[in-house]
């Protein structure tokens, strides 16, 4: 195994940490009681109500595979480049469940750039581990 370079290891801590971030926000997300949901804005109940079931599938598979992977890239593990391509893989479904098949629930324009950001880690952290796997930081 290749020595990793001085970044390396604050980037992949620093990428665990942003998709703990986001698994927090998953597993509040489905701690909402019908209660919590009538307390939301129209819009937000409308985006909430047209949300399918595979999506929130998506939404863990993302959130988790991303956790999950940016621990094996920490580690040194191969088995990252899969789990964060799972990841990206269930970034991409939520996105298209959010934007092209929200029906007629208003997204929030907020709501594009937090996803932007999320897409563009996502894609960041496959090419982190692609590179390095082909430069021998994985085992």
């Amino acid at each position: 195994m290749n020595p990793t370079p001085k970044w390396y290891l604050p980037v992949t801590i620093a990428a665990l940490l942003w998709n703990l971030i986001g698994c927090a926000a998953f597993f509040q997300d489905l701690m909402l009681t019908p209660e919590d949901i009538a307390k939301l804005p129209a819009d937000a109940q409308a985006l909430y109500a047209a949300r399918p079931g595979w999506s929130v599938v998506a939404t863990a598979v993302a959130v988790l595979g991303g956790a999950l992977g940016c621990l094996g890239l920490i580690l040194r593990r191969r088995w990252a480049t899969p789990v964060l391509i799972a990841s990206l893989v269930g970034v991409i479904l939520q996105d298209v469940s959010l934007f092209a098949m929200g029906g007629e629930a208003a997204v929030p324009s907020s709501a594009f750039a937090l996803q932007g950001l999320v897409l563009l880690i996502a894609i960041g952290l496959v090419l982190l581990a692609r590179r390095a796997k082909a430069r021998g930081w994985l085992a």
